[in-house]
């Protein structure tokens, strides 16, 4: 879409135009009543040229009494350049509100992870933390009750594995270009980091074992203290485990897991 300074700038050129183009009109057909109504005499068709003459001079007038008006308005100053970043933002925007556009962008986006973790350490545990996503994210419509602020706690600790993750590898990168004096220090942080990657996607995988445990348990009929005593341990297990996995986030946090 136009900015302000062109669509400005377009009209003023069109007003322009049209103006000097009703003036040669003006002055074409002006100029033939002049003439022809001499001489042939007044008549019916020296009407038509006369009101047409008169029109077009009218017409003529107008045109260049909007060009004076418009020509008097200050010009909108340029736009400010518009950087990639800001490109890519609203064409990223534009693709979201679609339909399916926010689901085709995470799974670019997978796809484009999983590629630049590829050969790393970290790739084995990303893959996993991607499978017990995807299950995550099709047991969450059923999590609900007790059971439901461990569906938000795993959406964080999703976004914090991931970002382990990705920090994991470019450690690893780091480590293959550093000097020899800092590859020590370098490597001890890459191991911590790959550790702490690890265990807190195995901790995730069991929030989603839980989450399916209770998830089987609330779908069964109450036959008896049975079922009940199943569907709170049940409970009890994910709430559990979601604990212990916002503990373990919580300890593994950017400044811990860069030391």
């Amino acid at each position: 879409m136009a900015d302000l300074r062109t669509r400005h700038l377009r009209r003023l050129r069109g007003l322009r135009r049209s103006a000097r183009r009703w003036s040669v009109l003006a002055g074409g057909l002006g100029g033939a009543a002049a003439i022809l109504t001499p001489y042939q005499g007044l008549g019916l068709p020296d009407a038509f040229w006369a009101a047409a003459a008169g029109g077009s001079v009218a017409l003529a007038a107008w045109r260049w009494v909007d060009l004076r008006a418009l020509a008097a308005q200050p010009v909108p100053p340029p736009p400010e350049p518009v950087t990639p970043d800001q490109v890519r933002a609203r064409l990223v925007a534009a693709v979201e509100r679609l339909p399916a556009g926010r689901e085709a962008l995470a799974e670019v986006r997978r796809q484009r992870t999983r590629m630049a973790l590829r050969g790393s350490a970290a790739s084995g545990p990303w893959g996993r933390l991607d499978r017990a996503a995807t299950t995550m994210a099709g047991l969450a419509e059923r999590l609900t009750g007790p059971a439901g602020p461990a569906v938000l706690e795993a959406a964080v600790a999703e976004r914090s594995l991931r970002d382990l993750a990705e920090r994991v590898a470019t450690v690893e990168s780091a480590v293959r270009v550093a000097p020899a004096d800092t590859r020590p220090d370098l490597e001890a942080a890459h191991r911590h980091l790959s550790a702490q990657l690890d265990s807190g996607v195995g901790a995730y995988e069991r929030l989603v074992a839980a989450a399916a445990s209770f998830v089987a348990e609330d779908g069964r009929e109450y036959d008896g203290y049975s079922s009940v005593d199943r569907l709170t341990e049940a409970t009890d297990l994910l709430r559990g485990v979601a604990g212990g996995l916002a503990d373990l986030r919580s300890r593994t946090g950017p400044t811990q897991a860069m030391s």
